[in-house]
């Protein structure tokens, strides 16, 4: 009898003995929550997907030109004699830190929460606007 290829066998084998030698610090168990930079005109927006947290599970902090992000969501298991047989949703504690750029006003740094998304809105400086120059004729 001929078994079906999987070509993505090979992987997750090679996955798995990598999480099994390097431990959880490095495998893909690890919960770094999705994070995007968006810049504009005036102001830099980091927005982070916390699904399943609260406002009061998240720290943000700013320190030495870093703006910081951590958290830290629970896995709650009720013990009603059932058995797990996958779990993919990740746990545990995270942080995400990003040196903030000389234009940044860090003493204006806002962070809002709704529906499990984190957005931190960082203005820029007055200086770092971009500016008109009016031309005038002599």
């Amino acid at each position: 009898m001929l078994a079906k290829w999987d070509l993505f066998r090979d992987l997750r084998s090679a996955e798995d003995e990598f999480d099994r030698i390097a431990g959880r610090a490095f495998s893909r168990d690890t919960w770094v929550p999705a994070l995007d930079v968006r810049e504009s005109q005036d102001r830099f927006d980091v927005t982070v997907d916390l699904p399943g947290l609260e406002p009061g599970d998240v720290n943000v902090t700013f320190e030495d030109g870093m703006l910081s992000i951590s958290g830290k969501r629970e896995f709650s298991v009720e013990d009603r004699g059932e058995t797990w047989h996958r779990i993919e949703r990740s746990f545990g504690t995270f942080a995400r830190s990003m040196r903030l750029p000389q234009t940044a006003d860090t003493e204006r740094i806002e962070a809002t929460f709704d529906k499990g998304v984190l957005t931190i809105s960082v203005p820029k400086t007055e200086q770092a606007k971009p500016k008109t120059i009016e031309v005038r004729s002599r």
